[in-house]
């Protein structure tokens, strides 16, 4: 039971009474939906949810007091109808709405059709919104302050022809950035001048999907960048602070993966000097509420940055910066948006020891990071159930549970593993150790390279870029399987016996010698096989019942050539659904093994996470046939098809683009010959829907063959 906070009245800078805040609707969904929601609890206001019929049954809309639903699962017809989300307001009686980020959270026309309903909205006035959110005039508004930026060329209107010809007096390399929106969308980093006129058609290109505004501008590529930025408050009575900065580098493609505060590279100086930069980029727009200033710095001379963007809402990564200052920035958020003036000075804010954030994505990284999608389950995080409280350390903000359905409609961002330390040592090594112990089973994720990044030197060093994970990911490849890992997997979905029934037991028997229990498995595209020849007489005798079954056996694992991989003594137990406990020559370790559709068994450990199937002797016959098939990697739609039917293409050449989770992605001809494309620009495509297929024109058509000259 949580103490209701009494909501305070005070007047407002303008003399007025402050506006009352008891029902809060808050127009988002997953994680940060929950996390809001969070707050609202905890501060005795009332929570209202908005879904979609994707989102129907998902955790933040049984987190809520009310819920209401918005239309089908496109968020265009959701949670981007600003129409839909006021009148959703409207009728539930909320005194304001809290966006999160993303959808609306940035969106000047719904702050001001919120304002015209007398609704308050728990962010910055509809104009601060309007300058910064456009790059162009929100670097214009801080050079007036005095703010430096990254040298460039930022205009309104700015056609492609502008852009090539003021490139080289800018200097190579240069970004590509749109001037709406974020998240590096439509973001291209070109070296060359050739290579600048494809670059802009497919920025525009994607601004225009993002955003619905094409508007580009160029800047000057810092070497060797680091992506800093700091946290500001704001309140309606002339108050500005700033709660230090957080190191956000560790990205790829402009989308960040690892977070931390504070940062390895800033000195107390510098650190001063960069906060009252970004106070002062806040007072350029008369902000009010909290948001995050981004600024760009270079490695080698981390004294120099230059601003980049100022985020009108609350970040992704702002765990971190509560974590290290004990500051609950909802909170914040909604004090002021009452009217109250804040409660902290400058002075008392104080950073204590480190956190460090990993994003957890439902993707492939072994694959280029391409979308993967599912149903959850099984899912335990560390530490518990998620929660700003945390245990250990942790702190978990998650918008999935058992039984979710991961689809392509939004962001393929799951949930968020935060961890706090003395220093950034024990931070790094508690985040390791937190994601070892998630256990996510029925979507792909990325967590085996996040505990892969967290373990390179540099990192572990400090000396970060935002180019890193970039260069880190050319040499990347899925972990092969722990011996311990295919041990579970060929006989962690065994019975060994919890019946009384000796013929129900999966474990081997036969009159005279044991045979051996032997499994091929199949994972990654290597085949292993798993033979354990059950050593324990006792494993082979009929438990009590009900009882489980322990099971030691001398395994032998072997690759597809017959090559022994590792052989040795095993103990195996059942430890409740799914789980069990594998030990190999001592070392023990839990396993969670659980087999869904497709008989595709997914086996889930502290050495990272598999999916396994049996292994099929039999090739495919039809390999040859399929080697031109262009496939969706996921479910998606087609946003381009810059190739043509009937066209010979050459091996590489783009053929269909396909948008899935706001990330678009190239498919090109597998080989040489003459493309047949079968989908159209807008078409909804499934996950290995062939798209396109290209015809090697030297091939023989079997059809074309005359059946009197073949051999009986």
């Amino acid at each position: 039971m949580t103490t209701a906070i009494p909501v305070l009245i005070p007047e407002s800078a303008t003399g007025g009474p402050a506006p009352t805040v008891r029902s809060v609707l808050v127009a988002n969904r997953g994680e940060i939906a929950c996390r809001v929601i969070e707050t609202l609890r905890a501060m005795g206001l009332r929570s209202i949810a908005v879904y979609s019929d994707a989102d129907a049954h998902a955790p933040h809309v049984r987190a809520a007091d009310v819920a209401v639903r918005l239309g089908p699962a496109p968020a265009a017809q959701s949670y981007l109808d600003i129409g839909k989300v006021v009148r959703a307001a409207q009728e539930t009686g909320a005194d304001a709405v809290h966006p999160g980020y993303g959808f609306l959270s940035e969106n000047q026309e719904f702050a001001a059709a919120l304002a015209e309903a007398g609704i308050v909205f728990i962010g910055p006035p509809a104009q601060a919104i309007a300058t910064m959110g456009d790059k162009i005039t929100a670097r214009a508004a801080v050079t007036d302050r005095d703010v430096p930026v990254v040298p460039g060329l930022s205009r309104p209107g700015l056609t492609d022809d502008e852009l090539i010809a003021a490139a080289p007096e800018i200097g190579f390399p240069v970004l590509i950035k749109p001037s709406a929106g974020g998240g590096g969308k439509g973001m291209h980093r070109v070296e060359g001048l050739a290579d600048l006129a494809e670059a802009l058609v497919t920025a525009r290109r994607e601004a225009a999907s993002a955003f619905g505004d094409d508007a580009l501008f160029l800047e000057h590529f810092v070497l060797t960048p680091r992506h800093i930025e700091v946290q500001v408050l704001a309140d309606t009575h002339g108050n500005v602070i700033h709660l230090g900065e957080r190191e956000c580098s560790l990205q790829r493609r402009h989308q960040k993966v690892i977070e931390e505060a504070p940062s390895a590279l800033l000195n107390p100086q510098t650190r001063a000097r960069i906060g009252q930069a970004a106070c002062d980029a806040a007072r350029s727009v008369g902000y009010t509420g909290a948001g995050t200033v981004e600024f760009i710095v270079s490695a080698t001379a981390p004294d120099d940055f230059y601003f980049m963007e100022m985020n009108t809402r609350l970040q992704v990564e702002h765990p971190v910066t509560e974590m290290v200052t004990g500051i609950d920035l909802v909170e914040q958020q909604i004090r002021i948006a009452r009217g109250e003036t804040l409660s902290i000075t400058q002075d008392e804010v104080v950073l204590t020891g480190h956190a460090v954030e990993a994003r957890v994505y439902a993707e492939d990284p072994a694959q280029g990071f391409l979308p993967t999608g599912g149903t959850v389950h099984t899912l335990a995080w560390p530490g518990g159930a998620p929660g700003l409280e945390g245990h250990g350390g942790v702190r978990v903000d998650s918008g999935i549970d058992d039984g979710s359905v991961i689809g392509s409609d939004y962001d393929p961002m799951l949930a968020k593993v935060i961890c706090h330390g003395a220093d950034r040592t024990e931070a790094l090594d508690r985040l390791d150790e937190a994601l070892a112990k998630t256990v996510l089973v029925g979507v792909g994720t990325n967590i085996d390279f996040c505990r892969h990044v967290l373990a390179q030197p540099q990192v572990r060093a400090g000396e970060l870029d935002t180019e890193l994970l970039d260069r880190l990911v050319v040499d990347y490849s899925a972990p092969a399987p722990t011996p311990a890992a295919l041990v579970a997997g060929a006989l962690g979905t065994l019975d060994l016996g919890s019946t009384d029934d000796v013929w129900s037991s999966a474990v081997a028997f036969r009159i005279g010698v044991p045979s051996p229990i032997v499994t091929r498995l199949v994972c990654d595209g290597k085949r292993y096989t798993v033979s354990a020849l059950v050593a324990n007489p006792e494993s082979r005798r009929v438990p009590a019942p009900g009882a489980p079954r322990t099971l030691h056996a001398d395994v032998t694992i072997t690759d597809e050539e017959g090559a022994e991989l590792w052989r040795g003594a095993v103990y195996l137990k059942p430890r409740g659904e799914h789980a069990v406990t594998v030990r190999c020559d001592g070392i023990g370790s839990r396993w969670v093994v659980q087999q869904t559709s497709g008989a595709r068994r997914w086996v889930c450990g502290e050495d990272g996470t598999w999916v396994m199937g049996l292994a099929h002797t039999l090739a495919s016959s039809d390999e040859a046939a399929t080697a031109g098939d262009v496939r969706s990697p996921m479910p998606g739609t087609v946003v381009a098809v810059p190739g043509a039917d009937g066209e010979t293409v050459e091996a590489g050449e783009a053929l269909v683009v396909v948008e899935a989770m706001k990330m678009e992605h190239t498919l090109r001809a597998p080989v040489a010959g003459i493309a047949q494309i079968s989908v159209r620009a807008g078409q909804k495509v499934d996950a290995q829907q062939v798209l396109a297929h290209v015809v090697d024109p030297t091939a023989v058509d079997p059809t074309d063959v005359d059946p009197t000259d073949q051999e009986n």
